[in-house]
C-alpha cells in the first residue's frame, strides 16, 4: 500500500479540490434540494467533471476513458464526498458502468461506454428489491420470450435511476429468491415499453427511484455476464462499487472532522474556547485515529483493485465495515460538539451527518460486512 499519494494523484486531487471548492460547495447540495431541481444535480458540473476525464478515469483509451486506475478515482471520489457532490459517479461509473466493462459484450462496450466517459450518457442499476442489502434476494423474473427476455419485477432505491438513459437490471432466470445461481444482467433503454420509474429522496436529498417492470421485453445481446451466472458479475461490480463508496464516505466524514475541529477553536464558553477544554481533546484525539485508520483502510482497497488482487473481496467489507463504523462516531461527535445549532438546518455539519447516514446503509452495513468479512476468512 502506497502510504503517499503519487505525483500524478496529487495533482489530480489538487484539480479536483480547486474545482468543486469553487463550483460545488456544500450550499449547492442544500439549494438543490430546497428547489425540488428536477435532476438533482447540475448536468453543466457533469459535462466539465467529464471534460477533466473523471467520468472515463476506470474505462480504456480505446472508448474515450483515460485508462487509469482506482487510486485516480478515489482521490476524486473523496474530494466530491468533501463537499456531498450529488452527481451520478457513483451509479453511472461505479455501479453500471463497471458492470459494462466487466461483463459487456464488445458491441455493447462500443455502445455505452464512450457516453459514459464524454458525460452525455447517465446510467443506473437497479439491484435492490428489499429494504437492507442483500445482493442474491433477487424475485424480479426475466423468461425467455421468443429471441428476447420479458423482465417483471420491482426494485427499489435505484441511485440516479430518474435520470438514466439505460438500467442495469438485475433478474432472476432461474431459481429462488436468495439462490446465487440463476440471476442474470441486462441493460434496459429508459423507454422500454412497461418500465415506469419513479423519484425518490434519500435522507441526504440524494437521487432514488421506484422502478417498475411489467412486461418489459429484452433483445439476448443486452444481457451481461453468461446468463444464470450475473452472481459472479455482481460480486466483482459490488466490490468495487463498495471501496469507490468508501472513498467518497472518507471524503465527507473526514470534512466534518475538519469542520469540528475548526469550530471548538472559535467557539467560546463561559469566556473560554471550548477546544481548550481536555474532554474535547481526547474526543477528538479518538476521532483524528479513527479517521486515519479509515485513510489506510480504503487507500489498501483502492491498490488491492488497481493490483487486481485476491483478496478485494476481504478489503471491498474491510472498507465498508470500518468506514461506516467511523463515518458514524464522527458525525455524531460532530453534531454534539456544534451543540445546538448543529441540529438545526441552517447549519450544514448536519448534511454530513445525513449523507454518511445514508451511505452507511448503501451496499451494505458494517454488520452486513463484518459478517461477510468473516465468512470470507471463514472465522
Amino acid at each position: 500500500m502506497a502510504l503517499i499519494l503519487s505525483e500524478e494523484q496529487l495533482v489530480l486531487k489538487q484539480t479536483a479540490t480547486s474545482y468543486l471548492d469553487e463550483k460545488s460547495p456544500v450550499s449547492r447540495m442544500r439549494a438543490l434540494r430546497d428547489s425540488e431541481d428536477a435532476s438533482g444535480f447540475s448536468r453543466e458540473i457533469w459535462e466539465e467533471m467529464a471534460q477533466m476525464g473523471w467520468q472515463g478515469i476506470l474505462f480504456p483509451e480505446e472508448v474515450g476513458g483515460a485508462g487509469m486506475g482506482y487510486g485516480e478515482l478515489g482521490v476524486v471520489l473523496e474530494e466530491c464526498g468533501r463537499v456531498l457532490a450529488p452527481e451520478p459517479v457513483g451509479s453511472t461509473v461505479l455501479l453500471a458502468g463497471s458492470a459494462i466493462l466487466l461483463g459487456g459484450s464488445e458491441p455493447l462496450q462500443k455502445d455505452l461506454l464512450p457516453g459514459i466517459c464524454s458525460g452525455e450518457r447517465i446510467l443506473a442499476m437497479a439491484f435492490q428489491e428489499r429494504g437492507r442489502f442483500a445482493p442474491y434476494a433477487v424475485e424480479t423474473r426475466a423468461v425467455r420470450n421468443g429471441a428476447a427476455y420479458r423482465i417483471d419485477g420491482r426494485k427499489q432505491f435505484v441511485l440516479d435511476g430518474h435520470v438514466a438513459d439505460q438500467l442495469v437490471v438485475v433478474a432472476r432466470t432461474d431459481g429462488d429468491p436468495g439462490d446465487r445461481d440463476g440471476i442474470t444482467l441486462f441493460v434496459v433503454d429508459s423507454g422500454t415499453p412497461g418500465l415506469s420509474v419513479r423519484r425518490q429522496h434519500l435522507v441526504d436529498g440524494r437521487n432514488a427511484a421506484d422502478v417498475q417492470l411489467a412486461g418489459v421485453d429484452v433483445s439476448a445481446d443486452r444481457i451481461l455476464g453468461e446468463l444464470g451466472r450475473g452472481a459472479d458479475l455482481l460480486d466483482a461490480v459490488f466490490d468495487r462499487a463498495t471501496i469507490g463508496l468508501s472513498a467518497e464516505m472518507l471524503g465527507a466524514f473526514g470534512e466534518a472532522f475538519e469542520r469540528t475541529l475548526a469550530y471548538i477553536k472559535e467557539r467560546e464558553q463561559f469566556g473560554v474556547k471550548i477546544g481548550t477544554f481536555q474532554a474535547l481533546r481526547h474526543r477528538v484525539a479518538d476521532m483524528w485515529c479513527e479517521l486515519e485508520m479509515a485513510r489506510s483502510v480504503v487507500r489498501e482497497g483502492l491498490s488491492a483493485l488497481d493490483e487486481k488482487r485476491e483478496d478485494v473481496p476481504l478489503w471491498a467489507s474491510a472498507c465498508k465495515a470500518r468506514c461506516s463504523d467511523v463515518a458514524s462516531l464522527i458525525t455524531r461527535e460532530a453534531l454534539q460538539m456544534h451543540g445546538g445549532i448543529g441540529m438545526t438546518d441552517e447549519e450544514e455539519i448536519g448534511l454530513f451527518f445525513k449523507r454518511c447516514k445514508s451511505a452507511e446503509l448503501t451496499l451494505g452495513d458494517a454488520i452486513y460486512h463484518r459478517d461477510r468479512f468473516a465468512k470470507l476468512r471463514e472465522f
